[in-house]
C-alpha cells in the first residue's frame, strides 16, 4: 500500500504542476522534492545538488549547445533561399515535382542542425511561399514539410540522440552512426509517398517548370556547395574518427559562422540573436535533464522501479 500511495502522490503532483503551467523541468524537480520529503530520510537539498550536477556536468553534453547554436546561425542566413534555388532544378523532373524539395531540404538541413524545430522553420521559410505560388495543394505542402522535418530527430547530429546518449552513458558517435541509415530510409519513403500521390492524383500536380539543361542545373547547384561542405565537415569528422561529437560541433559552429560571413548575413544583430536563441534552448533542455535525473533518484529511493519490475515479471509468470 505504501508503494501505491507513493505512486499516486507522484502522479498527482506531476499532473497538478504541469496543469498549472509550471515549466516541465521545474515540475519534475517539484515531484522529486515531494517524494524525497515524504518517503525518504535523506537530506533533500544534498540529493538535489548531487543529481543536478551529475546530469549537467558531462563533457558529452557540451555538444548540445554547440549544435543548437549552429542551427540558430544557419536559420538566420540566406541558406533557405539558396537551398531551394539549388534543389528545384533537380527535383522538378521527379514525380511530384517540387514537393520533393521539402523532403530533400529537410534531410539536408537535419544533417547540419540536428533539430526538428530548426529544420521545420528553415525549410518552411524556403518552400511554403514558393510551392504556394506555384499552386501545389496546401495539404501536401504542409504534410510533406511536417513529416520530413521529423528527420531531425534521427539524422546526425540529432539533438535527441545527444540527450539520449548522455542519459544512458552511450557513445554519441556510435548513436550518430546508427541513425544515418534509418534516417535516409525514411527520407526515401517520404519521397516514394509523394511520387505515389502524384501517380494517383495527377490532376492536383501543377504544371512542370520550364526545362533546364544539365549544365544549367549544375550551375544552380553551386548554391548547395556550402551546405554540402558543412555536412562533410560535421558528419565526416565523426565517421572518420577525426573528431568527437563535441569537437565536430565546434567545427560546425565555425563553419556556420564562416558561411554567414561570406554570405554577408553575419551582422551583430544576427550573432546576438543566434547566441541568445541557442542559450534559451540549451537551458530549457538542461533544466529538463536535471529534473529527470532528480526524479529518477527520488523514485529509486522509494523503490517504485523495483516494484514495477516485480509486477511485470509476475505477469509473465502467470501466463
Amino acid at each position: 500500500m505504501n508503494e501505491v500511495l507513493a505512486t499516486g502522490i507522484f502522479l498527482f503532483t506531476l499532473f497538478f504542476l504541469l496543469g498549472s503551467g509550471v515549466w516541465i523541468g521545474l515540475a519534475l524537480l517539484g515531484v522529486a522534492y515531494v517524494g524525497m520529503e515524504l518517503f525518504t530520510t535523506r537530506p533533500v537539498g544534498d540529493a538535489m545538488i548531487t543529481a543536478i550536477w551529475s546530469s549537467a556536468s558531462g563533457w558529452s553534453l557540451t555538444a548540445l549547445p554547440l549544435f543548437i547554436w549552429m542551427g540558430e546561425i544557419l536559420y538566420r542566413t540566406r541558406l533557405s533561399e539558396d537551398m531551394f534555388r539549388g534543389l528545384a532544378p533537380w527535383m522538378s523532373p521527379l514525380p511530384g515535382r517540387l514537393l520533393h524539395t521539402n523532403v530533400v531540404g529537410s534531410t539536408i538541413f537535419a544533417a547540419v542542425s540536428g533539430s526538428s524545430a530548426a529544420t521545420l522553420t528553415t525549410v518552411g521559410k524556403m518552400s511554403i511561399p514558393e510551392l504556394d505560388k506555384r499552386g501545389y495543394p496546401e495539404f501536401m505542402v504542409f504534410g510533406t514539410l511536417v513529416g520530413s522535418a521529423t528527420l531531425g530527430l534521427m539524422i546526425p547530429p540529432s539533438l535527441t540522440l545527444i540527450v539520449y546518449g548522455v542519459t544512458i552513458n552511450e557513445s554519441i558517435s556510435k548513436l550518430f552512426m546508427a541513425g544515418i541509415l534509418p534516417g535516409l530510409t525514411l527520407a526515401l519513403l517520404f519521397m516514394g509517398y509523394v511520387a505515389a500521390w502524384s501517380f494517383f492524383k495527377p490532376s492536383q500536380v501543377p504544371p512542370a517548370e520550364p526545362g533546364m539543361s544539365f549544365a544549367e542545373r549544375v550551375k544552380e547547384s553551386r548554391f548547395l556547395i556550402p551546405v554540402i561542405i558543412l555536412i562533410g565537415v560535421v558528419i565526416g569528422s565523426i565517421y572518420t574518427g577525426t573528431a568527437t561529437a563535441t569537437e565536430s560541433a565546434a567545427f560546425g559552429v565555425i563553419g556556420a559562422l564562416s558561411l554567414a560571413f561570406f554570405q554577408g548575413s553575419l551582422t551583430r544583430d544576427t550573432f546576438v540573436k543566434s547566441l541568445m536563441g541557442a542559450t534559451r534552448t540549451s537551458c530549457m533542455i538542461a533544466l529538463i535533464l536535471s529534473g529527470a535525473a532528480f526524479l529518477a533518484l527520488a523514485m529509486g529511493f522509494t523503490g517504485l522501479p523495483s516494484l514495477a519490475a516485480e509486477f511485470i515479471a509476475g505477469l509473465s509468470c502467470h501466463r
